[in-house]
């Protein structure tokens, strides 16, 4: 569910073991690819149908991926929910967060409390019967999985049939699957790096070096696993494919949407602008916004995402900020190695 890049990817990647259906809301789209059969530049595998029936998705299939961002996650899942059944299983792509019971333009004066925090996990469970649910994360660059790079990614949840089903339908030569059962923690991990990615981006913007660069990723690193501790996930998907690995490939890449939404900040482009002439949504920039002010609600102290904060909604100085991040106190915590 979703023709996005990452969507399109994955329905590649699928359609070496089976058929895929992939939905897409657009009918004008639906109509372009079942002419021209390509999108992003990459041929649709012979064995994907792209579809604009709901109902037809969850009668045909057991398995599906809703891969949609975040702002219209909710949404989606209150569309095909009439249709779904305990049967079906759901293992999302999606790494962003849903919050209930305010506008995301009314957080910065109003603030958010935890309790209205949602992974794309808890959509699922909120918003149908589905039981049997799962996240696909990891380092996999949608672009890199168009042009047939190798990759891997990690299925994460509590349930052993959802990852041997994953397994079944994604492992090929081109993506090796790894598997983990905290699921929290993987979907976390997911998310925050977004953050990491874009201030990465606005660096290398900048004109800074990798020396700088690299300090963010490492200190960044940190943050993630003290504000998924905050959240209460483990700290061991931070460490593996699902966190380290996603976080070095998004926050070094220009194929990744968040580092080169960054890297146009950096440059001196106004957010406004970026937004309204980038192709997809950069999820870091949302994150950035719900997680500031969720700190500052729980009292966290992260000061890597404070100070990305003033620079992407405030126009705080890049220079200045990382004047203060270079010279902010730090010290690793045992406890997470």
């Amino acid at each position: 569910m979703g023709a996005g890049s990452f969507g399109t990817a994955m329905a590649n990647l699928i359609a070496q073991n089976t058929d895929v259906l992939v939905y897409s809301r657009n009918p004008a789209l639906v109509e372009q690819l079942a002419k021209d059969r390509y999108r992003f530049g990459v041929k649709l595998h012979d064995r994907v149908r792209v579809i604009n029936d709901l109902e037809r998705v969850a009668g045909e299939c057991q398995l599906i991926f809703p891969i949609v961002p975040s702002n219209n996650f909710r949404s989606m899942m209150r569309s095909v929910t009439k249709y779904l059944e305990p049967a079906h299983v759901l293992i999302h792509g999606t790494k962003g967060l849903d919050v209930t019971g305010i506008h995301l333009d009314d957080i910065p004066k109003k603030g958010i409390s935890r309790r209205q925090l949602h992974t794309m996990t808890d959509v699922i469970k909120e918003e149908s019967v589905v039981v049997r649910v799962g996240a696909l994360t990891g380092p996999n660059l949608a672009q890199e999985l168009l042009e047939g790079q190798p990759s891997a990614s990690v299925v994460a949840s509590k349930f052993d049939e959802v990852i041997a089903r994953a397994q079944l339908v994604l492992a090929s030569p081109q993506l090796h699957v790894f598997e983990t059962y905290d699921l929290l923690g993987a979907e976390l991990a997911g998310v925050l790096k977004n953050v990491i990615a874009l201030g990465s981006g606005i660096l290398e913007g900048h004109g800074l070096g990798k020396n700088i660069q690299a300090m963010l990723i490492t200190r960044g690193l940190h943050e993630m696993v003290y504000f998924g501790r905050a959240l209460g996930s483990e700290n061991r998907a931070f460490f593996g494919t699902a966190g380290i690995g996603d976080l070095i490939a998004t926050a070094t890449s220009q194929k990744s949407r968040n580092y080169t939404f960054g890297h146009r900040l950096g440059k001196g482009e106004k957010l406004a602008e970026v937004a309204a002439t980038s192709q997809e949504l950069a999820e870091g920039v949302r994150t950035l916004m719900i997680t500031r002010h969720l700190a500052r609600n729980l009292r966290l102290r992260v000061p890597i995402t404070e100070m990305l904060y003033r620079i992407v909604f405030e126009d705080f100085p890049v220079d200045e900020a990382m004047n203060y991040l270079i010279t902010y106190p730090y010290e690793v915590d045992v406890d997470f190695l």
